[in-house]
């Protein structure tokens, strides 16, 4: 738990195109460039210790894209420096944020002033699926994994909870960065899964993923 209270006005930002962080989910990223580097350093030095994952999209100038609009922040739980001065860290996800503004300053890296209204759910208890069809779910999931000649441990996935199955596969399905941005704005578990299963869909079916979200 988190409490609302710690939550910062300002968080230092990482567009990844592809890269989605959910809230209570973890992951692994490899930061290797100066300026990333440097907000790693930065975040340490701070009680709360969030960086902000968000995707960027078309437009802006050369090397600083637009962002979406919402992102997620998550907290910096454990990191290992390698021999060559990068970072293995693991971000794990604490709530979603909406982007107020860009700030401009002296760090190498981006920042925003964020509003993290519309999102206490984030912050709650694990979220459940009432609805969830399992037998459905995973029917669907074994041909698009064999489709795209992905393997897992499906005794492992099927004995999971909701929501760590439902945002361990939003996070990992190789899906566009568009797609992503429609998993990570899902306002309910529920709603995540009913998305997550109609881009599955839609990609068995050959279609083009970008389509299967508007």
């Amino acid at each position: 738990m988190f409490p609302k209270s710690d939550l910062p006005e300002t968080v230092p930002v990482f567009p990844l195109p592809g890269a989605l962080l959910l809230p209570r989910a973890r992951l692994p990223l490899h930061i290797f460039e100066p300026r990333y580097l440097a907000m790693l350093d930065d975040a340490l030095k701070t009680p709360d210790r969030l960086i902000g994952m968000i995707q960027p999209r078309e437009g802006g100038p050369p090397g600083s894209p637009s962002l979406q609009a919402i992102g997620c922040a998550g907290r910096l739980t454990s990191f290992t420096e390698t021999d060559d001065g990068r970072y293995m860290l693991t971000l794990t996800g604490i709530s979603r944020f909406r982007v107020i503004e860009e700030i401009d300053g002296f760090t190498p890296y981006r920042r925003c002033k964020v509003s993290w209204t519309g999102f206490d759910r984030d912050l709650g208890a694990t979220e459940h699926d009432p609805n969830f069809d399992r037998d459905v779910f995973f029917s669907a999931l074994n041909r698009f994994f064999e489709s795209n000649g992905l393997q897992t441990d499906w005794e492992s996935l099927k004995e999971a909870e909701d929501e760590l199955l439902i945002n361990s596969l939003s996070m990992l399905c190789p899906f566009e960065p568009e797609d992503k941005q429609a998993l990570l704005e899902a306002p309910s578990l529920q709603t995540r899964r009913e998305t997550l299963l109609t881009l599955i869909e839609f990609a068995m079916r050959g279609g083009g993923t970008e389509d299967a979200v508007q």
